[in-house]
């Protein structure tokens, strides 16, 4: 569905919604556990039901416990017969959940859509074969079986983290002891401390020594009866950069200050931009304050790209974001889609093997923008309307649906300042 932007500075306050990297963690720790647990998600979005539908399917009772609450009751047996798991285009789904349908040892076919089928699952996928599964592509579906064997896993850092991730839920399941060492640079590494620390929530026991992991076997961990998925940080940057091109400023609530989500760097990014930043008790507020170029190392903060992309192209001087690589294998090739977003509302950004060189402007023209479906552009594309002259046209505003659903709504409860910056 298109839609059309207002150009203008906004300001107001949002509570931004719960973390899904979060909510993905907590449920699979839920459904592989000892004991019942209540999950509360403020915000469910696309990727989080395909989590919770997979986890269904592979035999956890997955109950609506009221808006956004999800109470667990743990896989008690492998189902027999074929899993047919609907991961959407949730690529952490799919990561996550193909190493532990090793460890349960079911026959599954997981479906994809949109562009995951394209997404990079090698060298998970080998280290996962020459662990005892079978795995095959079947069009746009991936089949596999066998159960995973405890041993020696190593695999490299650089290509995702969901990897690893996907490796630590599922290892302490298997028979008996196995070490996963990580070899090379640990991108993303912050997803990474997300999942140990569900583990630890979850009392799952692992020793980590350096970038290897000695993880005993035949544990199911429990997490409490009720827990919380934090507020998200990588969704509620779209809202502080909009306070930070916006005189007004913008406050965000529901996040926690101490938080491991890599994302939370957001805040000292916008501090080197120029921009005024309050830390709150839960939250933060951001204002405009003269801007200026920086340089951004992405390595660490890729779902970032975009909306800091629109922000330095408002900032004076030239921008150089670099360490991009791994984002030309998101929902879009995000380094193209941010840069050609930028180029739509008359900015000037060119694109580099593995980053951006944005030239800023006082103000950018708006435009038609093309989101090719990637949540991120969409919402980047709105914190880029409040420095636009005139409208900013979206050929799809439902792609949010991935992560934000609500997103429009706390959008439009911001309030407009003016028709330009």
């Amino acid at each position: 569905m298109s839609m059309t932007l207002a150009p203008g500075e906004r300001t107001g306050c949002v509570r931004i919604p719960a973390s899904k990297s979060q909510a993905h963690r907590l449920l699979i720790c839920a459904a592989l556990g000892a004991g019942e647990t209540t999950v509360e998600c403020d915000g469910v979005s696309a990727d989080i039901e395909a989590t919770a539908r997979c986890l269904s399917a592979l035999g956890a009772h997955m109950e609506a416990a009221g808006a956004g609450r999800f109470k667990v009751s743990p896989i008690t047996r492998a189902p027999e017969g074929r899993c047919e798991l609907y991961c959407g285009e949730s690529g952490s789904t799919l990561r996550f959940l193909l190493p532990v349908a090793g460890a349960l040892g079911v026959r599954a076919v997981f479906h994809m859509e949109g562009r995951l089928p394209e997404r990079p699952l090698a060298p998970l996928d080998d280290v996962l074969r020459a662990h005892g599964m079978s795995i095959t592509r079947q069009g746009e579906s991936l089949a596999c079986e066998r159960k995973l064997t405890p041993g020696e896993y190593e695999i490299s850092g650089g290509v995702s983290s969901q990897y690893i991730s996907g490796l630590l839920l599922a290892l302490p399941r298997l028979d008996a002891d196995s070490r996963l060492t990580v070899t090379g640079t640990l991108e993303s590494a912050g997803y990474v401390a997300m999942t140990e620390d569900a583990l630890r929530l979850a009392g799952i026991e692992y020793e980590k020594h350096g970038q290897s992991y000695d993880i005993p076997g035949r544990q199911a961990g429990r997490l409490p009866e009720a827990c919380r998925a934090e507020g998200d940080w990588s969704n509620a940057a779209f809202f502080l950069c909009m306070g930070a091109l916006s005189r007004g400023g913008v406050t965000v609530r529901g996040l926690d200050m101490a938080s491991l989500q890599g994302d939370r760097a957001v805040l000292d990014i916008l501090r080197r931009f120029g921009a005024e930043v309050e830390p709150l008790c839960g939250g933060a507020r951001v204002r405009r304050g003269a801007l200026r170029a920086i340089e951004i190392d992405a390595a660490q903060i890729p779902d970032l790209v975009p909306v800091l992309g629109v922000t330095a192209a408002a900032a004076r001087g030239t921008t150089r974001i670099i360490n991009a690589g791994r984002l030309r294998l998101k929902e879009s090739d995000r380094l193209k889609s941010t840069a050609r977003l930028i180029a739509s509302l008359g900015g000037t950004a060119e694109e580099l093997p593995d980053g951006l060189i944005i030239h800023g402007r006082e103000a950018l023209d708006g435009g038609s923008v093309e989101t090719w479906r990637d949540h991120r552009i969409a919402m980047a594309a709105a914190a880029a309307a409040c420095v636009c002259r005139n409208a900013v046209s979206l050929d799809d505003s439902r792609c949010v649906e991935k992560s934000y659903p609500r997103f429009w709504e706390d959008y439009a409860s911001l309030e407009l300042q003016g028709d330009k910056a």
